[in-house]
C-alpha cells in the first residue's frame, strides 16, 4: 500500500471507498471530500482518521480544499434510481472536470467507472474487454447511471490531455467485502429469507474482493498516464451469482431462493478479460470461494442476519419486484 502520501478520496462514505480510505489513513494524509449533509457519515470518515471535507462535484465548491494532493482517487458517483439525466451528467461526468482542474498538479488522478459502460452483449459469456463498444446498459435500478458514466469518462480524457495529469479510468465489476457489494447484498438477502433477483441464467461476474481492490490500487495509480489508461477492475475467475448463491446456501445451511427476471436490452452478463488488469497489478490473491466464506463468517458473526441491507440493495429488490407486478 502507498506511504507517506497526500491523498484526496471522493465518496469516503462508499462501499468501496470507506474501506480504502480507512486503510490508506494508517500510513497516508488521507481527505476525504463530500457533501457531509449527514453528520454521522461524517463522524464515521472522521473516526477512521480520514479528514472530512465538505465540498460539491455538482457545483464545483471545494472551497478550502487543498490543491496539492500526490494521488487522487474519484470513486464518488451519482445513482439516484430515477431519470433525472441532466443531474447525474453534472455530477458524474462535469464533477469530474471540476475536481481535476482542482487537482490538476496531483501525480496520478484514479477515476472509478464502471462495467456497465459495455454495449449489452447477447451471450452471457461474453468477457468484455476495454476496446468492446461502449451503450446504454438499460439497468433497472439506476438509468441514468451507464450514460453518465460513460460522459464522465470521455471528461477525464479530456482532461488529462488538457491538463496533463496522469489518468486512469478503472471499470469496476462486482466489488464485494464487509462493507457490502453485490455478493453481500445477495448474501442478505437469502439470510432474510427473501429471493435473489438474477438478470439471467446464468447471471455471470468477475467478482473482486475489496483486499484485491486496495492491493491493487497503487499499481493501477502507477499506470495513469497521458492519454488516459483505461483498465477493467474485476476478478480473475469468471462466477455466476446462481453458483455463489448455492455456494453460500451450502455454507449458513439456508435454501437459496434464485429467480431470473430478464432486463429486455440489458447485459445478461458481465464477464470482464483482465489480461490488461493482470499485466499491471498481477493476479488477484482472493478466491471468490475465499472472498464469500468470509463474507459469511463477517455476516453471521456480526448483527443480525439481514441487518447490513443497504438502500441500493432494497432498491435493488424493489426493482425487480415492480418489474414482476407489471
Amino acid at each position: 500500500m502507498l506511504e507517506g502520501k497526500k491523498i484526496l478520496v471522493t465518496g469516503p462514505a462508499g462501499q468501496i471507498a470507506f474501506p480504502l480510505a480507512s486503510s490508506l489513513a494508517q500510513s497516508n494524509e488521507v481527505w476525504g471530500v463530500a457533501r457531509f449533509t449527514d453528520p454521522v457519515s461524517r463522524e464515521k470518515v472522521e473516526a477512521a482518521g480520514v479528514r472530512a471535507h465538505a465540498g460539491d462535484l455538482a457545483s464545483g465548491d471545494f472551497a478550502g480544499l487543498p490543491d496539492d494532493f500526490d494521488y487522487v482517487l474519484h470513486l464518488a458517483t451519482y445513482r439516484s434510481g430515477g431519470l433525472d439525466y441532466d443531474q447525474a451528467l453534472r455530477v458524474n461526468a462535469e464533477g469530474t472536470q471540476l475536481l481535476l482542474e482542482q487537482c490538476r498538479s496531483s501525480s496520478a488522478v484514479l477515476v472509478m467507472s464502471t462495467s456497465e459502460v459495455y454495449k449489452p452483449q447477447a451471450d452471457p459469456q461474453h468477457r468484455y474487454c476495454e476496446s468492446d463498444p461502449l451503450g446504454d446498459s438499460n439497468s433497472l435500478i439506476d438509468p441514468t447511471y451507464s450514460v453518465s458514466k460513460i460522459s464522465q469518462e470521455a471528461v477525464a480524457r479530456a482532461c488529462a490531455r488538457a491538463y496533463d495529469i496522469p489518468v486512469v479510468i478503472a471499470r469496476m465489476n462486482a466489488s464485494y467485502g464487509d462493507n457490502g457489494g453485490l455478493l453481500a447484498y445477495h448474501l442478505d438477502w437469502i439470510l432474510s429469507g427473501k429471493p435473489v433477483m438474477v438478470k439471467w441464467d446464468p447471471a455471470m461476474y468477475s467478482p473482486i474482493h475489496e483486499d484485491d481492490i486496495f492491493g491493487q490500487t497503487e499499481a493501477l495509480l502507477g499506470a495513469a498516464s497521458v492519454p488516459a489508461t483505461i483498465v477493467n477492475w474485476a476478478g480473475d475467475e469468471p462466477v455466476s451469482a446462481q453458483e455463489w448463491c448455492r455456494y453460500m446456501g451450502e455454507l449458513t445451511g439456508l435454501e437459496p431462493q434464485v429467480t431470473v427476471r430478464e432486463v429486455p436490452g440489458g447485459i445478461r452478463g458481465v464477464v470482464n478479460d483482465v489480461s490488461r488488469r493482470s499485466s499491471i497489478t498481477g493476479p488477484c490473491r482472493v478466491p471468490w470461494r475465499t472472498g464469500v466464506e468470509r463474507l459469511v463468517e463477517h455476516r453471521l458473526g456480526g448483527s443480525s442476519p439481514g441487518a447490513s441491507v443497504s438502500a441500493l440493495s432494497a432498491r435493488l429488490m424493489s426493482a425487480f419486484e415492480d418489474r414482476t407486478a407489471s
